[in-house]
């Protein structure tokens, strides 16, 4: 793949043409959410959900190689890709993603939700799934688990770095300041760095896609699309004592997927402990290491794909309800 001189709109939609992928979109109170249907369209999918600053587009290379039967729903959530920002003034809170899954279990008439999760997605599949397990028939997280559990002196820290931070932010989105704009070869370079190397040069254009715009001052340049309020968030807080609460709730069907040269993101020990628990009292959990970045799944997918396409082997079941409002 040249992505120096493939121009990223037709790289990224000659893929989606090739895989019969539907752009989506799903209203919610405060504007649409926006996702990439992979897979026959009266099958219900299994909803996939992003990393912290990423969007649906992390997916792409990894759903076509898994099973062609199984349809995938690949979201932006809020503020990412191609769906709607919140309103101004307000922050982006984790707790949102009960309401966000509800919303769209509401709108295709869903009873059951199956969940896929990468980085920020699989905290937030975590999360969902534990508080809401009755609704969750299986979940697939990849390189992150839980909820980081950080110490009070370090919370108290990011409270007070990032509010005035915040503010900025927010002003700047009201003024509609166009953010610095970059050619498409400076925004792989700040997408490929700003990842820490996490992710391949090939395979940048996929997250691109969504995460760009052209400039209005620059035509031959581009911008960063994704709310910069995303920046100042501070996850769920949530102690230890929850987390392992949490675990306890997840009995369903649950894949794990870590990564050999991605970090823990906290203390290990406090990974180690859900692990204990999701061993102890889930028949059903699997974890599988691979070799490989925080972002393998999308750079070297081959090494992926196999083991989810084995435990949906093991686990996926067709139901009645259908994605009928496509």
């Amino acid at each position: 793949m040249d992505v120096d001189s493939q121009p990223i709109e037709k790289l990224v939609e000659r893929h989606d043409r090739e895989h019969g992928v539907q752009e989506v979109r799903i209203p919610v109170p405060f504007g649409e959410i926006a996702g990439k249907w992979w897979g026959p369209r009266n099958v219900r999918p299994i909803v996939c959900l992003h990393g912290w600053q990423d969007n649906a587009g992390t997916f792409d290379t990894l759903i076509p190689l898994l099973p062609k039967h199984i349809s995938f729903l690949a979201l932006d959530t809020p503020g990412h890709g191609y769906s709607s920002r919140i309103p101004h003034g307000m922050s982006y809170q984790p707790m949102n993603v009960f309401f966000l899954l509800n919303f769209i279990m509401a709108e295709y008439g869903w009873r059951k939700i199956s969940l896929m999760g990468h980085s920020m997605g699989s905290v937030l599949v975590y999360a969902y799934a534990a508080v809401f397990p009755t609704r969750v028939d299986l979940v697939v997280s990849l390189d992150a688990l839980k909820p980081q559990v950080l110490s009070d002196t370090v919370i108290v820290s990011l409270m007070a770095e990032l509010t005035p931070e915040f503010v900025k932010a927010d002003r700047r989105n009201q003024d509609r300041t166009e953010p610095p704009a970059y050619t498409y070869e400076e925004a792989i370079d700040r997408l490929y760095h700003g990842a820490v190397n996490s992710i391949t040069r090939e395979a940048c254009p996929f997250l691109l896609q969504r995460n760009i715009r052209r400039s209005a001052k620059y035509p031959d340049k581009y911008y960063f699309s994704r709310d910069s309020r995303l920046k100042y968030g501070l996850g769920f807080l949530w102690s230890q004592a929850i987390n392992l609460r949490l675990a306890q709730n997840l009995t369903m069907p649950f894949l794990f997927v870590k990564a050999s040269d991605s970090p823990y993101w906290e203390k290990k020990q406090y990974y180690d402990e859900a692990i204990e628990i999701l061993r102890r009292d889930n028949p059903h959990f699997e974890l599988q290491h691979v070799e490989g970045t925080h972002h393998v799944h999308l750079s070297n997918p081959e090494r992926v794909a196999p083991i989810v396409t084995e435990f949906l082997r093991k686990y996926w079941q067709k139901d009645d309800d259908v994605a009928s409002k496509l």
